[in-house]
């Protein structure tokens, strides 16, 4: 595996302790879909959270501000895909965690409110 690779698998390893460390669920990691993958799903109580992991090494650089609308969109065209496979609609929401020299930050609700302009 490339360096690349084991630092994005390790930041949604940190993500996914964090999670349940707040009393998340990890219902599944890496779910792949025609329109792209959902790092986390997650159940915070009866809630499913999909979960977007944004790390970067260098500093300087906000992780969260390469969330823009196109990405929003194939998170939701991939959710969609995802209920269409358990075969249920529930309640839902979309987080971003992002991971960067300064921190974790955890930005809850995300879609339909854009990160970035």
């Amino acid at each position: 595996m490339d360096d690349r690779k084991a630092f994005g698998r390790a930041a949604e390893d940190e993500t996914a302790k964090y999670l349940m460390s707040i009393g998340y669920t990890i219902v599944t990691r890496r779910f792949k879909t025609k329109h792209g993958e959902i790092d986390l799903v997650c159940l915070d109580g009866d809630i499913v959270v999909f979960v977007e992991v944004k790390a970067r090494r260098a500093p300087g650089y906000v992780p969260e501000e390469s969330i823009g609308q196109a990405k929003l969109d194939a998170m939701g065209r991939a959710a969609r895909s995802y209920f269409e496979k358990i075969g249920e609609f529930r309640p839902h929401r979309f987080d971003v965690v992002a991971i960067d020299p300064s921190g974790r930050r955890h930005h809850r609700d995300i879609h339909g409110n854009r990160l970035t302009d």
